[in-house]
């Protein structure tokens, strides 16, 4: 994160009294108990409740009876049954308090927060991240679980929570940088998904519908629909601003993602836990650097701060300040930090990038100065040449081209294609696998390409994209061949070889996963 920092060196093996007592790991073989309920030696009692002395009937062998097991598996369904309704009761009330109260700060909320509520927490997070600077997996926190999340929430509740600082890791970007990410640890993302799911309840009331990356029920095919809609509609969009934040998540203000969260929350609880993470720091190179500005990107709850702090900057002020002032129609689509604003006319356009620049420097940001442009979108240009003020006639979006192209019917459209950046990117992916596991057999190799083309079409495989999937996998076929090839000092590994195995097990075709409009010809008004 960039900004002012100050050093400290750490020392790893002091971690566990640094940053809190360390989730509890034992070898010893654990019992699963159903949610709500305590196991005891004289039954199975569930909270409030008494005890079931059938579950405890054993047959002659010692084992439980049948009449046992199907006690305690009906005892088991019926806790877990009232233990997600008990959740969703609490999400909708939350919700309902937001939406009856809106623009009123909710000072209240941590009570929703109990051992049910972190059981749940504990589901939704990803089990197969990295670990974090304690080197605590998820396998080995689930060995007491109960114990591990009873005392995670007392520290939660108590305010003796100690937030440990993020392990730095570096990602390539596109454009040959690297990407910084920050890793928790897996009891911090815990920690982090519970404030999250309080977050969420309360958010998703505010957010505005132009807003759709990292929201439940939300997705990034969603926000390519919606814009190729607005395209294809009666509005006459064809003045497209690109935009794109330098260092967005590097760049956020603390003082004002305070503030922003002071109109809406202000329960002590999860405000402290929010100030925590803030003021964590990043672990690098065993130098811990606290920051005064930016959110790791990397954690749970970066995403939604993220969010909220656009929500306040960028959503809000393009459509209650901007839009009514406008002389034509405009969008706006927003995922993440990624924005795309279309236009009728092309002074609208320039008005607003004139402005978005001043009001994101307000706030501590800074538009690229490569990346944001203006776009002619249109259909027909005189003598085919894009306008003097504009750069180009096609933009990239979560991935995606966006041009301008005839349907087989002849009708024009706006067909988006994967970007040849991210098709490159793809496949060298896959050529770097294969040169890394080119002495694995046959079979597990094709099982792992398998499942990176099956991955590649669930993102890509949209609507009037099939031309770019077929490309891919034909070349991850000639990429396989290439380091089949390698393998020994054999030679060229034969391409009559290599199809009489696609034939007896052929990898995945290429196919439209998603139907996100009908054809261009019936799409058109």
């Amino acid at each position: 994160m960039a900004g002012v920092y100050t050093d400290q060196r750490l020392n790893l093996s002091k971690l566990g009294k640094a940053f809190g007592r360390k989730a509890k790991v034992s070898n010893r073989t654990r019992e699963t108990w159903p949610s709500g309920i305590i196991g005891g030696a004289s039954g199975t009692v569930s909270h409030g409740g008494t005890v079931n002395p059938s579950s405890n009937r054993k047959s002659r062998n010692g084992n439980p009876s049948p009449t046992a097991q199907r006690a305690r598996f009906l005892s088991q369904s019926r806790e877990e049954t009232l233990g997600s309704t008990n959740l969703s009761t609490k999400r909708q009330r939350i919700a309902e308090l937001a939406r009856t109260k809106a623009g009123t700060a909710l000072s209240t909320l941590h009570h929703v927060i109990d051992l049910e509520w972190m059981r749940e927490a504990y589901r939704l997070t990803r089990k197969d991240g990295a670990p974090g600077i304690d080197g605590v997996t998820a396998a080995d926190y689930e060995v007491n679980l109960e114990t591990n999340l009873l005392d995670l929430l007392e520290r939660i509740k108590s305010g003796r929570y100690v937030a440990p600082p993020v392990r730095r890791v570096y990602i390539p970007k596109t454009d040959g940088s690297q990407r910084p990410l920050g890793i928790p640890t897996f009891e911090d993302k815990v920690a982090q998904r519970a404030i999250v799911m309080v977050l969420e309840a309360i958010y998703e009331q505010d957010f505005l519908s132009c807003s759709f990356g990292f929201r439940p029920g939300q997705s990034a095919l969603q926000a390519l629909s919606a814009l190729r809609l607005a395209f294809m509609g009666r509005k006459g969009l064809r003045w497209v601003l690109d935009v794109d934040i330098s260092k967005y998540y590097d760049t956020i203000q603390h003082h004002h993602l305070r503030e922003f969260l002071d109109r809406r929350v202000t329960d002590g609880v999860i405000r402290r836990m929010i100030d925590k993470w803030l003021k964590a720091g990043v672990l690098e190179h065993g130098l811990l650097r606290h920051t005064t500005e930016g959110t790791p990107q990397g954690g749970v709850v970066s995403p939604v701060l993220a969010n909220i702090y656009l929500h306040h900057v960028l959503d809000e002020w393009f459509e209650l300040d901007v839009r009514p002032r406008l002389k034509g129609n405009s969008i706006l689509v927003r995922y993440a930090d990624d924005s795309v604003m279309a236009f009728e006319v092309l002074e609208d356009a320039k008005r607003v990038i004139d402005e978005l620049g001043k009001r994101l420097q307000r706030y501590g940001l800074k538009l690229h100065p490569d990346k944001t442009r203006l776009v002619d979108f249109r259909i027909y240009r005189p003598e085919g040449a894009c306008h003097p003020d504009t750069g180009g006639t096609a933009f990239d979006f979560l991935g995606f081209s966006h041009i301008w192209a005839k349907s087989q019917k002849g009708v024009n459209g706006v067909r988006q294609v994967t970007a040849k950046s991210r098709y490159a990117r793809s496949l060298a992916a896959v050529s770097e696998w294969c040169r890394r596991n080119r002495h694995l057999s046959l079979r597990d190799q094709h099982a792992h390409l398998s499942q990176m083309m099956r991955g590649h079409y669930a993102y890509y495989g949209i609507s009037g994209n099939s031309r770019r999937i077929r490309w891919f996998a034909c070349k991850v076929v000639v990429v396989w061949r290439k380091w089949l090839s390698r393998r020994d000092r054999q030679g060229v590994f034969q391409w009559n070889r290599l199809n009489a195995i696609l034939k007896r097990h052929p990898l995945p075709p290429a196919r439209i996963v998603h139907r996100l409009y009908a054809p261009a010809s019936k799409a058109l008004p």
